[in-house]
């Protein structure tokens, strides 16, 4: 399986997506998955569309992509968190 390309975004690409990205690659680890977390700005992301398997978002997307995009506010919020780490996992092993 090729390695996927995980972009994890918010609006500034720095304070809540490092909290997102950590919990992704931790996901990851432990499910023995070679992933690349990529961590950007929502306004970066079109730059990856042509290698990114899936986004995981703190904000709110507006636009069309041909990847899968999760909300990922359950990370801030920790409201439905396990269902979103669940949702990641499932992305991941596809």
């Amino acid at each position: 399986m090729a390695k996927k390309v995980v972009l994890v975004a918010c609006g500034t690409g720095i304070a809540t997506s490092t909290v997102v990205s950590e919990a992704v690659n931790k996901i990851a680890k432990d499910n023995k998955l070679d992933v690349e977390v990529v961590q950007c700005k929502i306004t970066e992301v079109p730059g990856y569309v042509d290698r990114a398997s899936l986004l995981v978002t703190t904000t709110i997307v507006k636009q069309e992509y041909p990847f899968p995009v999760i909300n990922a506010r359950a990370f801030l919020t920790g409201i439905g968190l396990d269902a979103v780490k669940a949702q990641i996992l499932e992305e991941l092993k596809k």
